[in-house]
């Protein structure tokens, strides 16, 4: 890690509104792209290989990814990936067939895993040991924001009026590769030149994957990241099936999504005074731990004051786990090896956007469309138990007295604490 001290200090705010901008673009486009796809006659099958496709591809380019960035500059994969982005998005707005479509879905996910495993490293890199869940929280903001206003946007743009979806879905899809143009704006100088890379020895230039992943706290942070991902995908995918079952108005559905990613920003503004209290792995076991428990309350027929409140608690807790996560992925991994254990941290998410998904929709069909909640209930329980046994790695608090979230490298970062979005 290296001081944050010298030119740039304000990296992290740049880094966290380039970061909102990116994924708003990806999180406008994602579902751009399904209703683009049923224009051109996809099925729910075409829809699904569409889908996973741009979970899948990123597997094989992230662990490359990550070695390379343990051993040289982080910065060039930022604008690397807002190319990659914008281009998939344009592309895929012109596509005149689901082939080009899935590729195009490819390069926008291959474009996101990019930009995330240069972002995370940057973190992970200019932040201190004791600064890394503070700053990783606030990073997250950034996902959060583009999450909670990518959808609606394109919710706004897309019609299905008089068959206008597939012109006003590729309009959607152009906009946002635009969105994803903005985070040009934001990308200058976030990487410290004078910041050394990690030394490397002769002989273990390579730390194999082996070794990272059997570090104590790295296999706990990926599983804990993977369920809170999951939760947040399957929450996303099955709330409007349950709305429907229910009774339960589409704007009211989307009412109480927004609602369960405002509570998950409202989260990481806090995590400061919150890892001052708990400690970083009681905090990952109690918020999975109730996490849990709300994800399978969910399968109850509460009414929908009671559900809003559980989502609203709901993605307070789920709020933690990733920014968290990286932290203990980071402090636990070998100190050559952290930009790579990121990237199996990311390439464990792919794998659960793919997995669990499936999973879902195979219990949905079978028990019903409130089981899946209970699986989510499960699995977070399990990431709860991780985390209680010591699992999530060592918990350095906040020394008492000063406000550790005002550093003393000047007041550009103390400004940044204060109001990191």
């Amino acid at each position: 890690m290296t001081d944050t001290a010298g030119p740039g200090r304000s990296w992290l705010l740049r880094l966290v509104i380039a970061f909102a901008f990116a994924q708003g673009a990806v999180s406008m486009a994602r579902p751009a792209v399904s209703y683009r796809a049923l224009a051109l006659g996809a099925d729910e099958r075409a829809i699904g290989v569409i889908t996973g496709v741009y979970a899948l591809l990123p597997l094989f380019a992230a662990v490359p990814l990550g070695r390379r960035t343990d051993h040289g500059r982080c910065a060039p994969l930022l604008p690397l990936g807002v190319v990659l982005i914008a281009g998939g998005c344009a592309l895929s707005g012109r596509a005149q067939s689901l082939t080009a479509m899935a590729a195009w879905s490819g390069v926008m996910g291959l474009g996101h895993l990019c930009f995330v495993i240069g972002a995370q490293s940057i973190v992970a890199r200019q932040s201190a040991p004791a600064e890394q869940d503070r700053n990783f929280g606030h990073f997250t903001i950034g996902a959060s924001l583009g999450q909670l206003i990518g959808p609606i946007a394109a919710g706004c743009l897309i019609s299905e009026r008089d068959g206008a979806m597939g012109r006003t879905s590729a309009l959607a899809l152009t906009v946002s590769a635009a969105v994803a143009a903005v985070s040009f704006a934001s990308l200058r100088r976030i990487e410290h030149r004078a910041a050394p890379t990690p030394r490397r020895e002769p002989a273990a230039a390579k730390v194999p994957v082996g070794m990272i992943l059997r570090a104590r706290g790295v296999p706990a942070g990926i599983f804990i990241s993977l369920a809170v991902l999951s939760a947040t995908d399957i929450l996303t995918a099955y709330l409007p099936v349950v709305g429907e079952h229910r009774g339960i108005a589409p704007a009211t559905v989307g009412l109480l999504l927004s609602l369960r990613a405002a509570a998950t920003i409202a989260c990481r503004l806090v995590m400061t005074p919150m890892l001052r209290v708990l400690g970083r792995a009681a905090l990952l076991a109690t918020t999975c731990l109730v996490a849990g428990i709300l994800c399978a309350g969910i399968a109850l027929p509460v009414p929908v004051w009671a559900l809003a409140l559980m989502l609203a608690v709901l993605g307070f807790c789920l709020g933690v786990g990733q920014p968290l996560s990286m932290t203990t992925v980071v402090q636990a991994a070998p100190a050559a090896a952290r930009s790579t254990a990121l990237a199996l941290r990311l390439t464990g998410n792919r794998l659960g956007q793919v997995a669990a998904p499936a999973a879902a929709g195979l219990v949905a069909g079978v028990v019903g469309t409130a089981a899946p909640f209970v699986m989510l209930g499960v699995l977070l329980l399990a990431a709860a138990g991780l985390g209680a046994r010591g699992g999530a790695g060592r918990s350095p608090r906040p020394a008492p007295g000063p406000d550790p979230a005002k550093p003393a490298d000047g007041p550009a970062r103390a400004g940044l604490n204060r109001n990191p979005t």
